[in-house]
């Protein structure tokens, strides 16, 4: 990212649509989440523990899963409903059909495998924003941006210099932090 901005500090020379074109791709670098995606056995839980509270729909259970997760994880189509299918297969679930939709209920059988599981639903699981850290980061790296362009779009040349120092210390801490054993 060294070469990200031009030569002169941040926000010099900088028009609008340029420091939306820098924002845009500090938002993508973090979008790129190398841990994202779960396992099927989490899929399988997953549904298993949304279908325990009520019937849903296949979009219903990708948008919950996405929700509750605070937006890190979004199963695929193509987990979600190979999983459903499977579920039905196995006698855990049942399908009906309800204003066009597939919508898909727990049986007995369901209940009782989520009655005998200790685990907790895969968005519950304490450790996995600490594992990755791709929830907060991101999060504070695009508000640290928004509040850089800010400066750049409507800071004197000196709040610039001053912005460009913070920015520049930010960055080396950052690495220090990486560097620690």
């Amino acid at each position: 990212m060294g070469n990200s901005f031009p030569t002169g500090g941040f926000g010099a020379g900088i028009h609008t649509d340029g420091m939306w074109q820098i924002m845009d791709q500090l938002r993508s670098t973090f979008d790129k989440r190398p841990s994202g995606r779960m396992g099927k056995g989490d899929v399988r839980a997953a549904v298993l523990a949304l279908l325990a509270e009520n019937p849903m729909h296949g979009y219903q259970i990708i948008r919950e899963i996405e929700e509750r997760s605070n937006g890190s994880w979004k199963p695929s189509a193509g987990s979600v409903y190979p999983t459903l299918q499977l579920l039905a297969d196995e006698g855990l679930i049942t399908a009906e059909e309800l204003n066009g939709r597939k919508t898909y209920t727990l049986t007995e059988a369901g209940r009782e495998v989520i009655a005998e599981s200790e685990s907790a639903a895969p968005w519950e699981s304490s450790g996995s924003d600490e594992k990755t850290g791709f929830t907060a980061l991101p999060k504070a790296g695009v508000e640290l941006a928004q509040a850089a362009a800010q400066v750049g779009r409507s800071g004197s040349p000196e709040q610039v210099k001053q912005a460009v120092t913070v920015l520049d210390e930010a960055r080396r801490r950052l690495y220090a932090i990486l560097a620690q054993d």
